[in-house]
């Protein structure tokens, strides 16, 4: 099928991470494959973004972390001038708020680099189609909050906070708020969360990523 790659007309990859040897490992990996080609390198988002222009491939390989600059920024830059780029992040370690901000900011797909190289192929397969891919318990949490509305600004300063073990009076004088409005922001952080208690609620804001401890 004309979907389907084949070694007359191999997929054009361009890898971005910001070590090397994770980089050449890699490009080694797919090179071994008829179907995939790897036809540009970079080491960070600003890199990323040029590769991209002059490249023009067909999917790209994107770490996150990369020293100074996030690999988010070169997924929402690149899907902004690009709406169809085909962008696979592949992470040795993403948050569920950083995988979250990458399909919110137009990558497709999500693998932690510690997957088997069938994943990955399966993976580069299946984004380059235009597919999504998410491991299952990450497409299910991903569903989850897709379908519940982001905490606002406002409740992340109060969530900082309860995070801090203030109470809902030393909050209000932090902010300069009534403790009514306190209480009304924590408790639509609580449904906002999925969260019965504050406990549980700074739990998963933490596990989320959105409050640092």
């Amino acid at each position: 099928s004309p979907n389907m790659p084949d070694s007359s007309n191999p997929l054009r990859l361009l890898l971005v991470d910001d070590h090397f040897v994770v980089r050449s490992g890699l490009a080694a990996s797919l090179h071994l494959e008829d179907d995939m080609q790897v036809v540009a390198e970079a080491s960070d988002a600003n890199e990323a973004i040029t590769a991209y222009e002059s490249a023009k491939p067909d999917i790209v390989l994107m770490d996150l972390q990369m020293g100074e600059t996030s690999g988010i920024d070169a997924v929402a830059k690149i899907c902004q001038d690009h709406p169809s780029a085909h962008i696979l992040v592949f992470s040795s370690f993403a948050r569920d708020e950083d995988v979250y901000r990458a399909i919110r900011a137009g990558a497709l797909g999500y693998l932690q680099k510690a997957s088997p190289r069938e994943d990955l192929l399966e993976a580069v397969r299946q984004v380059a189609q235009g597919n999504r891919y998410l491991p299952r318990e990450i497409a299910q949490r991903l569903a989850d909050r897709l379908s519940r509305p982001e905490p606002s600004p406002r409740e992340r300063e109060v969530l900082a906070l309860i995070a801090k073990g203030r109470s809902n009076k030393e909050v209000a004088s932090d902010l300069g708020l009534s403790e009514d409005t306190v209480k009304r922001h924590v408790s639509n952080l609580m449904a906002k969360l999925g969260a019965q208690d504050r406990t549980q609620a700074v739990t998963e804001a933490l596990r989320r990523g959105l409050i640092e401890v």
